[in-house]
C-alpha cells in the first residue's frame, strides 16, 4: 500500500470588508490585516475612530476558519501555518489582488498598508510582490517572514513611504532574543528609516496609536 499526495486547482470564494465609503472627501486608503483567531468584521473595529470623512477601510478576511478554544461558539481565522507554506502564500497573493481589483481604486489617494501580528507576513509578502507605491507601511506585533530581504524592498522611497514598527512592551510573543533579531533585521531592510512606536501593554492593538498614525514622524515614540 503507498500514498500520494496530489494537488489540483479550483475556484474559491472568500469574503472582504469595508468601512465607510469613498467619497470626494476621502483622502487615505487603508488595506488592513488582521491577526491569528480575527475575523475581518471584529478586526475592523480598530479603525472606527479614524475620520469616515477622509479614511477607507479594506479588511480582507484570513481564508482559513476555525472554532476558537472548545466551546465551538465562536469562529477565528489564520492566513498560513507551517503547512503547504508556499502553495497557501500563492492562494493568498491571489486573493488579495482579487480584493483589490474589485475594488479598483483611483491613483490619486495614499495608500497605507497596516499589518497586525501573522498579518505582518502576509503584508509584507504581498507588497514586495506587487511592488506598491504607498504613503505608509505600519508592521505592528508581528515578525517579517526570514526570506525576504533588503533587495526586495528596494523599490521603495523612504522619502515618499513612512514605516512604522509598533509593539508592546509585554508583548509575551516577543521575547528579548526576538526583538533584537527583530530590530536588527528591520534595520538592514529598511536602511535606518522605521520609525519604531513602543507603547505600555501586551499584544493587543490600541486604537489610539492608529489614530496618530497619520501624524508627522519622529525618529522613535513611545505611548500609552
Amino acid at each position: 500500500m503507498s500514498t500520494m499526495e496530489k494537488s489540483v486547482t479550483y475556484t474559491s470564494e472568500n469574503t472582504y470588508l469595508t468601512l465607510n465609503e469613498i467619497t470626494p472627501k476621502t483622502q487615505n486608503i487603508w488595506l488592513v490585516f488582521h491577526g491569528i483567531g480575527y475575523l475581518s468584521r471584529y478586526f475592523a473595529k480598530y479603525f472606527k475612530s479614524l475620520d469616515s470623512d477622509e479614511n477607507y477601510i479594506i479588511v480582507p478576511q484570513a481564508p482559513s476558519k476555525y472554532y476558537l478554544k472548545n466551546e465551538y461558539k465562536y469562529v477565528g481565522a489564520s492566513w498560513l501555518t507551517k503547512e503547504n507554506t508556499a502553495v497557501e502564500i500563492e492562494n493568498i497573493i491571489n486573493y488579495i489582488d482579487a480584493v483589490m481589483a474589485n475594488e479598483n481604486l483611483s491613483n490619486n489617494l495614499n495608500i497605507n498598508l497596516f499589518g497586525f501580528s501573522q498579518g505582518v507576513s502576509v503584508l509584507t509578502r504581498w507588497l514586495v510582490r506587487k511592488k506598491l507605491s504607498c504613503n505608509m507601511i505600519v508592521l505592528y506585533a508581528g515578525g517579517i517572514p526570514n526570506e525576504l530581504t533588503a533587495d526586495d524592498f528596494a523599490f521603495l522611497d523612504f522619502d515618499t513611504t513612512k514605516i512604522k514598527v509598533i509593539y508592546g512592551d509585554k508583548d509575551e510573543f516577543l521575547t528579548p532574543d526576538r526583538l533584537v533579531a527583530e530590530h536588527a533585521k528591520i534595520e538592514t531592510l529598511f536602511a535606518g528609516h522605521a520609525e519604531t512606536i513602543i507603547f505600555k501593554g501586551g499584544h493587543e492593538v490600541k486604537p489610539k496609536i492608529i489614530q496618530k498614525l497619520l501624524s508627522e514622524p519622529s525618529d522613535s515614540s513611545s505611548a500609552n
